[in-house]
């Protein structure tokens, strides 16, 4: 089976995680959790790693969930859609809590989930070209199990509205809410990079601990499990995924 990521360190301990499933635009599916969920568990244990990047291969940096991982999960009921959602919810939770300074090098769009691992990273840095948006809304779901870091990224206002419509939106766009920190050319990228992790490679390991625990707050993640997993058993959930999978409008959608 080919792995959904490529892992690599270099000799200064930077660990770059790239998301490998181009052809997929890197969509999120229960392999590529699981993956990057137990790449992130040894990196935790492993004290040569200073500093961990994660990109995309590709165009894309991550377009969210994978059609057919969706197309699945229209069979699930509620309770094996919970168990769905706390795999997801256990993968944003170790990134965000993860004890070494992680930077998003946002090498093209995200959409969904793929957001969600942009706002759980300390660093997020985004090519010029990229485009966001959070579409759960259209499919009758919310974006649930990542809203506490998309609220502690870009606050509840802007959140409010880019749920709410679910439009698009672009890296500069992304630099004025607060989801990513710079935006750079796509030939810049790498450079722009390379100067935070000069800086994160001059700062003490233990002290980096301590500042990334100075600054991250609980999550209720039980009750955002609950939510994610009702919608998707919901009607409208039900309609709006069917919808989505069979290319037509699902009966909300008034032109």
């Amino acid at each position: 089976m080919t792995s959904s990521l490529h892992i690599d360190t270099d000799q200064r301990g930077v660990c770059t995680i790239t998301l490998n499933r181009p052809e997929r635009h890197n969509a999120f599916d229960a392999d590529l959790i699981s993956e990057l969920l137990a790449a992130l568990q040894q990196i935790t244990s492993n004290d040569e790693v200073r500093v961990v990047i994660i990109t995309g291969a590709g165009e894309s940096f991550s377009s969210g969930a994978d059609l057919n991982w969706m197309r699945t999960s229209i069979n699930y009921d509620e309770a094996a859609n919970r168990q769905d959602a706390q795999k997801l919810s256990d993968l944003m939770m170790s990134l965000y809590k993860l004890s070494k300074p992680t930077i998003a090098r946002v090498n093209g769009s995200a959409f969904g989930g793929g957001i969600g691992l942009i706002a759980c990273c300390d660093i997020a840095i985004a090519a010029n070209n990229a485009q966001f948006a959070f579409t759960e809304v259209n499919l009758g779901l919310a974006p649930a199990v990542i809203s506490p870091y998309i609220l502690m990224s870009i606050g509840p206002r802007h959140a409010r509205r880019l749920f709410l419509t679910a439009e698009r939106f672009g890296s500069h766009e992304a630099l004025h809410f607060g989801l990513v920190h710079q935006v750079s050319g796509v030939d810049m990228l790498d450079e722009a990079v390379d100067k935070q992790v000069h800086h994160l490679l001059k700062a003490g390991p233990e002290a980096i601990k301590a500042c990334k625990s100075l600054t991250q707050n609980p999550v209720d993640e039980d009750e955002l499990i609950r939510l994610i997993a009702s919608l998707r058993t919901s009607a409208e959930g039900q309609e709006g995924l069917m919808a989505f999978l069979e290319k037509c409008k699902p009966s909300w959608v008034k032109d």
